[in-house]
């Protein structure tokens, strides 16, 4: 199975134990039968967050090894792309045969690259985001995450 992780998802491996052992325990998503993905867009957005904040190098490190043990897929090929135009319009409810059925949901450029990443590699997006939920069974699945779930 694949597994595109969102942002959030990479965050809360770097901060948040407890989070990370409930995601690893209920979805496995770095395990030998399963295909960990990010969005080259998530790649991109981390290292400005650790770049904005200072990070020191013990995080820096766990960042770079978290990395390299995920398949990072990129958005320059045509598929993402149409998929990024049509998830963009769907979001906007301006698909004739595809009504939203709710008002039109904004949201941000990035999360539209990686719902459409998501999209093209088949993957379930695991994320902290309720951003998506409009595309959850339309364009994917999705696997919201909360961080309580960690204390059950």
């Amino acid at each position: 199975m694949n597994y595109l992780l969102d942002t959030n998802i990479v965050l809360i491996y770097l901060r948040d134990e407890r989070t990370r052992e409930y995601i690893e325990k209920e979805y496995n998503p770095f395990g030998t039968e399963n295909n960990p993905v990010i969005s080259v867009v998530t790649a991109g957005e981390i290292k400005s967050i650790a770049r904005r904040n200072y990070w020191g190098n013990k995080r820096l490190k766990l960042l770079v090894s978290i990395l390299d043990s995920l398949i990072i897929a990129d958005i320059n090929s045509q598929d993402v792309i149409d998929m990024y135009a049509e998830i963009d319009a769907f979001s906007q409810g301006r698909i004739k045969e595809k009504p939203l059925g709710q008002t039109s949901r904004n949201m941000g450029k990035n999360d539209i690259w990686i719902a459409a990443t998501a999209t093209v590699t088949n993957s379930r997006l695991i994320t902290m985001d309720q951003d998506f939920n409009h595309l959850d069974g339309e364009y994917l699945k999705l696997i919201l995450i909360e961080r309580y779930q960690a204390k059950k």
